[in-house]
């Protein structure tokens, strides 16, 4: 299947920590195209991970993201995959989305280790950040080249909803505009 399977589907949200952010280009495009992730995910009964790089040193997760405490991998690795237990909270045969800071550190780190480990893996582009745009664009390429998918918010929605008589096809309609 080419298109995003909603049934096998699980949105990753790493590293929107407080004092990170105010450092990365375009900040707010990415926190509103991961909120927006977040709230699609909620209505479609998409289950979430969050994941936090050293807290003690970048703060927690942005007050604008709201984090499922029990769905939050503390971490240390830049790659998440490292992390004990990470890859058992993340199916075999998940369809993972991933939103993301930074782009070409923690996200592309964890992508790779995704894709090493046979998960199918779809980078949300206008929900990442960077420092500075073209680290960004760099990784954005690189995770492709290794089998990660590269898509929109608005086209996971999409993929996520499969059909306009999807019950909650108006609300996550609504999220997107």
């Amino acid at each position: 299947m080419l298109t995003i399977d909603p049934k096998r589907s699980l949105l990753l949200i790493v590293d929107f920590q407080s004092r990170l952010m105010p450092a990365i280009h375009d900040s707010e495009t990415a926190v509103r195209n991961a909120n927006r992730l977040i709230e699609a995910a909620k209505l479609i009964s998409i289950p979430r991970l969050f994941t936090e790089q050293n807290a003690k040193g970048l703060g927690p997760t942005v007050a604008e993201i709201p984090v499922e405490q029990d769905a939050l991998v503390h971490k240390q690795f830049f790659d998440a995959c490292r992390e004990e237990g990470f890859l058992d909270r993340v199916p075999s045969d998940a369809h993972v989305v991933v939103a993301g800071c930074e782009s070409h550190v923690c996200v592309q780190q964890t992508v790779l280790g995704l894709v090493q480990s046979s998960r199918k893996t779809f980078i949300s582009r206008d929900a990442l950040g960077s420092r500075h745009p073209e680290d960004k664009e760099v990784a954005i390429r690189r995770m492709e080249r290794h089998g990660a998918e590269i898509v929109t918010t608005e086209m996971v929605v999409f993929e996520w909803l499969q059909t306009a008589d999807h019950p909650h096809f108006r609300q996550a309609v609504n999220l997107i505009k």
